[in-house]
């Protein structure tokens, strides 16, 4: 994991050269202060990855520095690892009480850091990868929404869809990738209708010919504006092929039974469902046991018997997130 940036806070110069060269030695960048103060201020500059820092210092001890470094909102996700020659349970205890990610007492051996400090950088990728996915999920439902807004569906489409798809694939026994990509694909399976013209996604009646056949374009529009987004390329397969059926009388490509992505044959269940509970302007919403039913009936035309069967297993746990908190 070398190349991240390492901050050495140490008052003693030999013990921070030291440390500067043997980190230096190990392809990390190393930044260097004597004390808090000094550190604070080149990390007013060049945030590093991680800090490593003693507590006895003059001008600004550990403790302080710390605390100071995690009242700044940029730099509170910061790794930080306390290196001293205290001993005593009662600093151990004081730096584990204000959050410190890790606490080593000198003498420490090379490995003992070195492992300490590979640690708690990659638990902290880990924390940052979670974050950034969490963060562009809501901004896909966001768009999402947007979307589901000129299409006049009822609030929460996009978050019930993706939550009931996924309902389905635990009862198939995915993994947690698999229901990644499902939970991505579920969000944006109506993207492409951002395209579809104004009139015809509010139209309060049935389509005619002409605006039916613009409506089935949405799919295939909507796999077209993710095919280039490397990180979205899994979930193109649900975007195109939701609208399938089992049977074959689908669109927008006609595909019948297992020539469709399973993801896709879940969602479809999941996205069925959802809209037969919906209000339209051209027809009242079922109740979720009336839609439930027309699953089952339908269940070998429209969907896979093994999504419907799992959807069946799933639908206690479907039924109960429909009830108002």
């Amino acid at each position: 994991m070398a190349g991240e940036t390492i901050l050495i806070v140490e008052d003693n110069d030999v013990l921070r050269q030291g440390l500067y060269e043997l980190l230096l030695s190990e392809g990390y960048a190393v930044l260097s202060a004597a004390h808090g103060m000094d550190a604070i201020e080149q990390m007013t500059t060049r945030p590093p990855d991680l800090i490593l820092s003693d507590i006895a210092m003059p001008e600004m001890d550990g403790y302080e520095f710390f605390e100071e470094v995690r009242n700044r909102p940029e730099w509170v996700s910061i790794p930080f690892i306390f290196l001293t020659a205290r001993r005593g349970r009662e600093e151990i205890f004081t730096g584990k009480k204000l959050g410190v990610e890790d606490y080593l007492v000198k003498p420490i051996t090379r490995q003992e850091l070195l492992t300490t400090i590979r640690s708690r950088l990659a638990r902290s990728q880990q924390l940052l990868l979670a974050q950034l996915e969490q963060a562009y999920e809501a901004s896909l439902i966001m768009l999402a929404n947007a979307i589901e807004l000129r299409d006049h569906y009822t609030r929460g489409h996009v978050e019930r869809v993706r939550d009931h798809a996924l309902a389905i694939a635990r009862q198939l026994g995915w993994s947690t990738g698999h229901m990644n990509h499902l939970s991505y694909g579920s969000i944006l399976h109506d993207i492409g209708k951002i395209h579809i013209k104004e009139n015809v996604l509010s139209k309060p009646g049935i389509l005619n010919g002409s605006e039916w056949e613009e409506m089935k374009q949405h799919p295939v529009i909507g796999a077209e504006m993710i095919k280039n987004i490397s990180y979205l390329l899994p979930a193109t397969d649900i975007i195109r092929y939701h609208h399938e059926r089992w049977d074959g009388s689908g669109y927008p490509d006609g595909l019948g039974g297992e020539q469709i992505p399973l993801s896709a044959r879940i969602v479809a269940v999941a996205d069925s469902f959802d809209a037969m509970i919906t209000s339209r302007a051209y027809r009242i919403a079922l109740t979720p046991e009336q839609a439930y039913e027309e699953i089952m009936r339908c269940s070998g035309s429209h969907f896979d018997p093994t999504v419907v069967l799992a959807f069946q297993r799933a639908w206690s746990e479907i039924r109960a997130s429909l009830e108002p908190l």
